[in-house]
């Protein structure tokens, strides 16, 4: 089992559509609401470099961006 992060923020509909995704093909997932968590937007800005949501870290591989197409090649989909 592949560990995976979402980083998300309300009103956003890639993020939406990423979870639908997720959900669809049973796979685990946390999700971290930027706005709600400041901690979570440190991590996100600091540690992945990444200013824009969804960004997925399936195993440390960082997907900056609603790209669906790399979430299914790196969950082997």
């Amino acid at each position: 089992m592949k560990d995976i992060t979402l980083y998300t923020q309300p009103e956003c509909p890639p993020c939406k559509i990423t979870k639908l995704f997720l959900n669809d093909n049973n796979i685990e997932y946390k999700e971290k609401d930027i706005k709600a968590d400041g901690k979570a937007r440190k991590e996100l800005t600091d540690k992945y470099n990444s200013y824009s949501t969804p960004t997925v870290v399936i195993d440390g591989k960082v997907i900056i961006g609603f790209n669906l197409d790399a979430i299914e090649k790196e969950l082997n989909l």
